[in-house]
């Protein structure tokens, strides 16, 4: 229903030609790189993610590639492509580039298509963005200037911890006694973490605090709306951080499908709707 509606609200039409249409966004962040095919009734067909490693173009190539191949479709049926990220000017097959907020917005609000604030949580920086119920913006926050609150921020204390990435977020929640750290500072918490190890202090527990510092990190950059949803791909690898956030604000959020998506689908839009 809430995609139907948003459809009708950006004026996406249905289109019959004697090819399959279909529209590209991609989004190239600091730390992976998104690509979603959507279909001109605003259906996503197929998608890709990669590390963006240090060859923004090739990896950006690849991920066209691959969702194309997802999606049954091929260049030839692309009517355009719009980028968005922080390496959105690599991208040589674009027609266009747009900010990622407006495309984390217009994702969002497709799924959502109401008065909503927005939190993404991404590899190097977050993001609090307003939108009312016409899906306009009111108003964005953003985090560039410091990794704390990131997903920088639980890849540097991964190893300080010694265990993989993937596993913070089932620790977390076994946490009984969650350790709550007193610093937002990457290098401050790294020595703090090591302190709470010297002293004994469980792994789960000192996990749960590092979580508990990403959600207050950012919950402190704005207040909220009435309703809220969480994306990026910190939020798309730890689902807990979702349920901890939740409990902090006292109120459910909304979590699309592919949180990590909502740029690329957002871009997609985009060029569906020029």
């Amino acid at each position: 229903r809430y995609h139907a509606i948003a459809r009708e609200r950006l004026g996406i039409q249905t289109m019959t030609t004697g090819s399959r249409p279909v529209y590209a966004g991609v989004d190239v962040g600091a730390s992976r790189t998104k690509v979603a095919i959507m279909s001109a009734d605003a259906q996503l067909l197929g998608y890709h993610i990669k590390k963006s490693g240090t060859d923004f173009k090739a990896t950006a190539d690849f991920c066209l590639e691959t969702s194309l191949e997802m999606a049954r479709a091929v260049n030839a049926d692309i009517v355009k492509t719009v980028s968005t990220g922080y390496g959105r000017k690599n991208v040589t097959f674009s027609d266009e580039s747009k900010t990622e907020i407006g495309c984390h917005a217009r994702g969002c609000y497709l799924y959502y298509p109401m008065a909503i604030t927005i939190i993404d949580i991404g590899g190097h920086d977050n993001k609090v963005i307003k939108l009312d119920a016409n899906g306009r913006r009111i108003n964005f926050k953003m985090n560039r200037k410091c990794s704390a609150g990131t997903g920088a921020f639980l890849e540097e204390m991964s190893p300080r911890l010694d265990i993989p990435l993937e596993e913070m977020n089932g620790m977390a929640r076994q946490s009984t006694d969650m350790v709550k750290l007193g610093s937002f500072c990457t290098v401050f918490s790294a020595t703090e973490v090591l302190e709470n190890i010297r002293n004994g202090k469980k792994v789960p527990d000192i996990v749960k605090g590092l979580f508990y510092s990403v959600i207050k990190r950012v919950i402190e950059m704005d207040a909220f709306t009435e309703n809220v949803v969480m994306t990026g791909g910190v939020v798309a690898h730890n689902p807990f951080l979702v349920t901890m956030t939740e409990d902090y604000i006292g109120q459910k959020i909304l979590v699309p499908e592919h949180p990590q998506l909502t740029g690329a689908i957002g871009a997609a839009l985009y060029a569906m709707e020029q």
